[in-house]
């Protein structure tokens, strides 16, 4: 007699029928548990990109039933197997919709499904993507007052930027981190970012350059009108909204007893800018 041997196949796809069936009659529970079935049974026959779809599907039906940091743990174990898989572009996706998922109700760990994301489409070489995800990250990071963390990332997201050759969107990078760095309380870093966009195809001379020439020196000669018309501009203001927000809430800071300033960069004309001056800070390095 021949050994009997499980049909795996099959089972899963009556687990799939039974799934749908029950999901159509809003019996998520049900189905839930059907699509977990269905995976377990594609993961016995080795079918790792369609128990990963299963996995996906079980996490969308807590979704329905409003279990959201359940749903969310099912689909990062599904892109996990579809990275197992080679389909890494699917995991990417599965990881950007369960950040969009858990946004509303946990920032935090948006940041952390969105970086993920782009770190998988950075593996594959998928720069725009990784980017865009990035960006993501970097806006609630900002909204999370990590400013440290913002900075951090807001450079990776324009090398990328940069690599890809989309240099208006590296200009829009620079404001924003112009931005983050003088909410930081650092100049330095802040007037750094500007200087090295010099280097740009088209940065010097442009709005973007301009702008943040003048808002430089106006904050370091504490003209708090001067840094208020900057950051009401068009420009500025029509923003992404994380990042005009630090425009209108932007402050010169008083007086009194600070440590002298760098000088900010000085407007460009013809000539190409000045050599970045050596400054011993924090993101000396690289950051910017």
């Amino acid at each position: 007699m021949t050994k009997w041997k499980p049909d795996y196949d099959e089972a899963a796809s009556e687990m799939a029928k039974a799934a749908v069936a029950f999901k159509n009659a809003k019996q998520f529970e049900q189905a839930k548990d059907a699509y977990l079935k269905e995976a377990e049974y594609h993961t016995e026959n080795k079918a790792l990109f369609h128990a990963a779809k299963a996995y996906e599907q079980a996490g969308m039906m807590l979704k329905d039933m409003k279990k959201m940091p359940e749903a969310i743990q099912l689909i990062e174990k599904a892109s996990i197997m579809y990275v197992e898989n080679g389909t890494s572009g699917t995991a990417g996706i599965a990881l950007d919709r369960a950040g969009k998922l858990i946004e509303p109700i946990d920032l935090q760990k948006a940041v952390d499904l969105y970086q993920k994301a782009a770190s998988v489409f950075e593996n594959e070489d998928r720069l725009r993507q990784a980017a865009e995800l990035l960006g993501k990250s970097s806006r609630l990071l900002v909204r999370l007052r990590r400013l440290d963390e913002a900075a951090v990332s807001l450079q990776k997201e324009k090398n990328m930027y940069k690599e890809i050759e989309n240099y208006p969107t590296c200009f829009k990078k620079t404001i924003a981190q112009v931005l983050v760095h003088l909410h930081r309380g650092d100049f330095v870093a802040a007037d750094k970012c500007v200087r090295e966009s010099y280097s740009l195809p088209g940065f010097s001379g442009s709005e973007d350059c301009v702008s943040m020439e003048t808002l430089l020196a106006a904050y370091d000669e504490q003209d708090e009108d001067q840094v208020s018309r900057v950051c009401n501009s068009p420009l500025l203001k029509y923003m992404d909204n994380d990042y005009a927000k630090l425009a209108i809430s932007l402050r010169v800071p008083g007086g009194g007893g600070g440590k002298k300033k760098k000088s900010p960069v000085a407007p460009q004309g013809g000539s190409a800018g000045p050599p970045p001056a050596k400054e011993d800070d924090d993101y000396e390095g690289g950051l910017c």
